[in-house]
């Protein structure tokens, strides 16, 4: 392969890597992983974990949808993104539409199959979840409440087909997803506010274009002040062990984002915000690692007895 036929087939890798946001994707592994370690399955060992074969075809099919999700959002943002995103725009264009579309069915099939490889249950669930992604990207998304919520939810749907497949039914799970649902309310909301000029180009009635700055970041705040509430219980839970230091750490920066947004007006400066809540929200996948799994184990074999 000639030097000029190299660039261009590593600028079309880094360029699909692009559109299927390859970081996202990879850090959705780590979290599924680590969540299926120490939170959904206390009672088993990690080795057991890593090798569940249905978990691998679980978390495949979820890679697959998410990225071929990644696609048609692409496709769909095309315009939008040629206004708040120029840079990456021009390195997305790279691979022409038509294998962008190819690469989207081929994912979404390939994702069908994983589940199926688990049961038809779980082939059902992927199925919703690709039609729920599709229809986020070509309606619900041009709407102020429907976008809004429904990106959350999506954001957290990986999650919840890992917590069915192990039934573990724990308070501190739904405490802790009620938390994260609100931080990344607030990123999508933020989101909102630093791709105003595009989606106002695109007559996409976002939060933002409907209701005005003012009115997004009073409920950013709102949702900000709504985190306490989560926080607070699991203080009460010994065996969050000691990730009780992340959420004193995650409290001080939602303070920081609350106090840095009031007086934000720039593109730039929400998009600061934006990487403060992607960043607090990594950090938590990887603080997982410090819940106490015994405490949480014992909880499991007191419900049995």
């Amino acid at each position: 392969m000639s030097s000029s036929k190299k660039k261009t087939f590593l600028k079309k890798i880094f360029s699909l890597l692009s559109v299927v946001r390859g970081y996202n994707i990879l850090i959705l592994i780590f979290a599924q992983y680590l969540a299926s370690i120490f939170i959904f399955s206390p009672n088993k060992s990690a080795s057991t974990v890593i090798f569940d074969l249905h978990l691998l075809y679980i978390v495949l099919a979820s890679v697959c949808v998410v990225a071929a999700g990644y696609i048609i959002n692409n496709f769909y943002d095309s315009k939008i993104d040629r206004i708040n995103r120029p840079v990456k725009t021009g390195i997305d264009n790279y691979v022409k539409q038509e294998t962008k579309l190819t690469l989207y069915f081929s994912l979404n099939f390939l994702g069908f199959i994983f589940g199926l490889f688990v049961s038809w249950k779980a082939a059902l669930f992927f199925t919703v979840y690709i039609f729920g992604i599709w229809f986020y990207s070509h309606k619900l998304k041009k709407y102020p409440l429907t976008g809004l919520i429904s990106a959350t939810v999506l954001t957290i749907l990986p999650f919840f087909v890992i917590f069915v497949y192990f039934k573990n039914f724990s308070k501190i799970i739904f405490v802790h997803a009620n938390f994260l649902f609100l931080v990344i309310m607030v990123r999508e909301l933020i989101k909102d506010l630093e791709n105003i000029k595009g989606a106002i180009a695109n007559n996409y009635k976002t939060f933002t274009v409907t209701y005005g700055e003012q009115k997004t970041k009073q409920l950013c705040f709102l949702l900000l002040v709504s985190t306490l509430f989560p926080t607070v219980i699991l203080f009460n839970y010994p065996e969050l062990g000691p990730m009780k230091y992340y959420f004193y750490v995650a409290l001080l920066t939602l303070v920081f984002v609350g106090f840095y947004l009031f007086k934000s007006t720039k593109r730039s400066e929400y998009r600061f915000l934006h990487n403060v809540l992607k960043l607090l929200l990594l950090v938590g996948v990887f603080s997982l690692v410090f819940i106490d799994t015994s405490l949480i184990l014992e909880k499991v074999i007191d419900r049995l007895q």
